[in-house]
């Protein structure tokens, strides 16, 4: 029997597997063939610490040391907000939530040659970097395996049951048994739950879209910061040589395989184009993925209070890469039983008790 059975082979699981095998032998299951291959195979991730509601940024800013002490996470990006008129209660909102400065028209343009010249509204803040989040993955399940635990793919979880001194999970022919059971399945997280007898929180899968389009020719792109709209209304990102542009969106939806509707990608790229002089000229590929909130909007970290042995680590939303290091260090705190390293009312509006 494993110390702890993690359902989920994203950053939630994984970042949570690397941490609780200091605990105890860890056995990890993905359902897909491949790690990281819903939403965290599908994130434009980056690090900005004061990106989020507070107990979001306590998490990020706890996250900045293991970030910058591990060669090779990160890369300067930084962030470049592009308002029109219109948009002025929403652009200062923003600056002031994430601490932006203001930059005049010719700045801008410094940063990103092909701005609008009709644009005068702009704000950035060069402290936010690219994660390389295959790395981040990857150094996570080194972790597990180097102390002895498993990664497994292809091991999609179809029952979850109490055996013996604690839980079993079924996935095809075999059957998984484990002390305590972690809940990092992510759009899934509620029926993880239902499947064990525990009470669904209420997660909700929201999908996001993605166009990958051609870099505006004649422009070198590669050190252009982040660009996007007051309120995270559109955004755009340099991604080796090409341009990820999404409008941001949000649409509800059950948990399953997602793709991205044409009309949804159009919007966004509509978006983009307002504030260049440089339109699209083509797409090269284009995808969607889900992103998971809990009805606050914060992470779900914790043992549910009907069942200590039932640990939560779902509801990443948007947040999941850039807090990872954290939330998985809170996570194994509360399980082995040690004061967290946060302060006690971000642990609380964390926690999955709040919703008892």
């Amino acid at each position: 029997m494993d110390d702890f059975l993690i359902i989920g082979g994203g950053i939630a699981g994984l970042s949570a597997g690397a941490r609780l095998s200091a605990l105890g032998r860890v056995c990890l299951l993905e359902g897909e063939d491949a790690l990281g291959y819903h939403a965290s195979g599908r994130s434009a991730a980056m690090y900005e610490p004061r990106y989020g509601a507070p107990p979001v940024v306590a998490l990020n800013e706890a996250s900045g040391d293991f970030f910058f002490a591990t060669e090779g996470l990160l890369a300067p990006r930084g962030f470049l907000m592009v308002g029109l008129p219109g948009e002025e209660e929403a652009f200062e909102g923003t600056a002031a939530a994430m601490r932006m400065q203001r930059l005049t028209p010719e700045e801008g343009r410094a940063l990103v040659p092909p701005l609008s010249p009709e644009i005068t509204m702009l704000a950035y803040r060069a402290e936010a970097w690219d994660i390389d989040t295959d790395r981040l993955l990857q150094l996570f399940a080194r972790e597990i395996r180097a102390r002895g635990g498993q990664v497994l793919t292809g091991q999609k979880v179809t029952a979850i049951g109490r055996g013996g001194r604690g839980w079993q999970a079924r996935a095809g022919e075999r059957v998984f048994s484990a002390r305590h059971l972690v809940n990092a399945a992510g759009a899934w997280a509620d029926e993880v739950a239902r499947m064990a007898g525990i009470a669904p929180i209420g997660i909700t899968p929201y999908r996001r879209s993605m166009a990958r389009v051609a870099a505006p020719e004649g422009h070198e792109i590669r050190r252009w910061p982040m660009l996007f709209g007051p309120g995270e209304s559109w955004y755009a990102k340099p991604d080796a040589g090409a341009l990820l542009i999404s409008p941001a969106d949000e649409t509800p939806v059950e948990p399953h395989d997602a793709w991205a509707e044409d009309l949804t990608l159009a919007q966004g790229i509509a978006a983009y184009e307002a504030r260049v002089s440089a339109p699209v000229t083509r797409m090269l590929a284009n995808w969607a993925g889900l992103r998971s909130f809990a009805p606050d909007r914060n992470l779900v970290i914790g043992p549910d209070p009907a069942d200590e042995s039932f640990l939560w680590m779902a509801g990443q939303g948007g947040y999941g890469f850039q807090t990872a290091p954290a939330a998985s260090r809170l996570l194994a705190d509360l399980a082995g039983g040690r004061a967290p390293a946060l302060d006690a009312a971000t642990c609380a509006a964390l926690s999955p008790a709040r919703f008892a």
